[in-house]
């Protein structure tokens, strides 16, 4: 009789890439262009990721600046799952959450970003801390 030994393994990250930016409409450009380039590196599509780093960056350069302090990206492949994370350091500006954001009168140039990100990525939430940080993350299934 054969036995087999099941062994549970934390999760592991096949890919990470982080990055501080400055909270401006440079570093938020910056942002999804390195994210272009490090999914094309590392084989994969990056369409939905780029637009919702584009995304999350502009909330980070507007909602989330504070003066002289950095945002950070961070992407992480793991399985066949990537994780965009956009780290800003106004922990006390917290954005509403899956299912909560509203969508903007039809005149209105601004208030779709989230929205966005809700529609292109598989879970998003936000994370708290620490403080004085949030984290707002997105989780996007990759076919390889």
């Amino acid at each position: 009789m054969n036995q087999e030994t099941l062994r549970i393994q934390p999760p592991s990250t096949d890919r990470a890439f982080t990055v501080l930016l400055s909270p401006t409409r440079r570093g938020a450009r910056l942002a999804r262009l390195l994210t272009v380039a490090h999914l094309g590196a590392w084989g994969l599509p990056s369409e939905s990721a780029a637009h919702i780093v584009a995304e999350l960056a502009a909330n980070a350069s507007v909602h989330g600046r504070v003066q002289g302090r950095d945002f950070q990206l961070t992407l992480a492949v793991s399985g066949r799952t990537l994780r965009i994370e956009v780290t800003d350091t106004r922990g006390d500006s917290t954005p509403p959450g899956p299912g909560a954001v509203k969508a903007p009168e039809d005149d209105s140039e601004h208030g779709r970003g989230l929205l966005i990100v809700e529609a292109l990525a598989d879970h998003w939430g936000i994370a708290p801390g620490p403080v004085p940080r949030k984290t707002v993350w997105a989780e996007i299934g990759l076919v390889r």
